[in-house]
């Protein structure tokens, strides 16, 4: 429950339309609601700015598709990350104005379209690191932002990326996601003058040990204000992105 729909419950209330016993049935949902899969924290709107997200991982359809429905009735919007095909095509019948993002691999239920304040990019190294980098951008205009994406510019041509420095610097945040040597970050790092969210992905041969070469090289990053999500974690950066560019327009306010 978000803070507008808490205050048109507390409208409807003053004017005598929901009885003492109806407000008090609505107010227990607010820390949350146990609907036996799961425990929706329908109060996290509220308490942050942002609904929960659904992790689709380790879900089955059926699951997935009785969560995103409950909170579909509650939030907006509702997210569902890392879906498979056949939970999305679950989730689409349960509710039928959900979207299913393939490349990113998620689930969306988004009913208040509201302007995106621009200031994030996603910066990706190659094609294969993708999906990961619109995982990323969807959660950041899910979440308010607009995000400009900026795919294969990868280091091993880096006049790719050169050329998109004059944008890179109007940024309040940048994510780059990267897999193999994961240098793309450091390299981002040192041309901005934006916080740099780092992303190491699964793609690359044997030694880059699923992630953990990019991850590990990110960490012992030499540009200063790079930061680093998880392993594949485009979901968690795409949001960090989404409130730093927030709070940042909000200080020039």
């Amino acid at each position: 429950m978000d803070e507008k729909r808490l205050l048109e419950l507390l409208e409807r209330f003053r004017s005598g339309e929901l009885g003492s016993g109806e407000m008090l049935e609505q107010l227990r949902l607010l820390p949350y609601e146990d609907i036996g899969v799961a425990r929706l924290d329908l109060h996290r709107a509220l308490r942050t700015g942002a609904p929960e997200a659904v992790l689709g991982t380790g879900k089955t359809p059926g699951q997935a598709a009785a969560i995103v429905r409950r909170m579909a009735e509650h939030a907006d919007p509702v997210l569902l990350t890392r879906a498979t095909a056949e939970m999305a095509a679950a989730v689409l019948a349960a509710v039928p104005d959900a979207r299913y993002h393939e490349t990113a691999r998620c689930v969306v239920v988004q009913r208040a379209r509201l302007p995106l304040l621009p200031g994030v990019a996603v910066v990706c190294a190659g094609t294969a690191d993708i999906p990961v980098a619109e995982e990323a951008a969807l959660t950041a205009e899910l979440h308010g932002s607009g995000a400009e994406r900026i795919f294969d510019v990868g280091v091993a041509g880096i006049h790719r990326l050169l050329d998109q420095v004059p944008l890179l610097r109007q940024m309040r945040a940048v994510v780059v996601a990267a897999g193999m040597e994961g240098a793309l970050a450091s390299v981002v790092g040192g041309l901005v003058r934006a916080p740099v969210i780092a992303v190491p992905t699964s793609v690359g041969y044997g030694a880059s040990f699923g992630g953990l070469a990019a991850l590990l090289a990110m960490l012992n990053s030499c540009a200063a204000g790079v930061a680093v999500v998880n392993i594949d974690n485009g979901f968690g950066a795409g949001y960090l992105a989404a409130m730093i560019n927030r709070l940042g327009a909000e200080v020039r306010e």
